[in-house]
């Protein structure tokens, strides 16, 4: 069995969570940090169970009839736009379903079968990364809360931004990074801090069968390393059944103002980090 290497985790997010029982501390964890991580989930049931307590599931376009999904290789179908997370390569840093208008509020990620060889996940701390972008460079970070320089999806899909302001000092965050996305020419010149701005922040995880993680998807980003081996993972959306406030607070004299912003133009875009042809 693969040593679970936790520490990195427990450090920067949130002590472990055992058992799938105690709902009230995995909650409070949430509440306030955004993530709890979970184990002992070792079985479907299981799994299923411990989703029910915590949340209203939805179901996805690739959920089973239970309503989680069965995150595996699924061979070629991978290949098609969206479907990046059923295939072995990697998964840039993303919002679970940005391009819905309400993205479900909740993620649960539950290892079922370690993949050979790599297959770790990513995690950034929203809040963290606000923080990063609001010392090192303020005035990328300024354009990444222009109202609708964000366009998530394809023709149905939703027009937004990466950081959005809410009354009570609090931010959410929203991003995608594939096909599927395109930012405005006023944004496309910053995305590089963004970049940077991730790979500083994120925090590595390797999950042993039972283990898992729940977020708030409105504050953490979630991202998977390339992978060789049959990667089995069940994943759970929905809302909380305890009410927690959106993303995540910051103590910041500008937080209160909103800028007004231009929507400019969309262009197709790679993904951040990527070179654009």
């Amino acid at each position: 069995m693969t040593p679970p290497s936790l520490t990195l985790f427990e450090a920067h997010a949130a002590p472990l969570a055992t058992g799938f029982g105690q709902i009230t501390t995995v909650m409070e964890l949430v509440r306030t940090r955004g993530i709890a991580t979970v184990e002992g989930l070792d079985t479907r049931t299981k799994v299923l169970s411990f989703a029910r307590q915590v949340m209203t599931l939805v179901s996805h376009r690739d959920s089973d009839p239970d309503a989680l999904t069965t995150i595996r290789d699924r061979g070629a179908s991978s290949q098609r736009p969206g479907l990046a997370g059923l295939g072995t390569g990697e998964l840039l840093a993303h919002t679970e379903r940005s391009s819905l208008p309400s993205p479900p509020r909740l993620m649960l990620l539950v290892c079922q079968q370690p993949a050979d060889s790599s297959g770790n996940v990513l995690l950034t701390d929203g809040r963290a990364l606000h923080t990063f972008l609001l010392e090192r460079a303020p005035q990328a970070l300024e354009m990444m809360t222009l109202p609708g320089t964000a366009f998530y999806g394809d023709g149905g899909g939703h027009p937004s931004q990466i950081f959005t302001r809410h009354r009570g000092e609090r931010i959410t965050i929203r991003l995608r990074q594939n096909a599927l996305a395109a930012f405005s020419p006023l944004l496309q010149p910053h995305l590089a801090h963004l970049r940077t701005a991730i790979e500083t922040v994120q925090q590595r995880i390797t999950l042993n069968a039972g283990q898992g993680y729940i977020i708030d998807n409105s504050r953490w980003l979630h991202a998977r390393t390339g992978f060789r081996g049959d990667r089995v993972c069940l994943r759970a959306l929905g809302s909380p059944r305890t009410p927690i406030p959106p993303g995540f607070p910051v103590v910041d004299p500008r937080a209160d103002a909103v800028p007004d912003g231009l929507p400019g133009t969309f262009l197709p875009s790679a993904p951040v980090g990527r070179t654009l042809l």
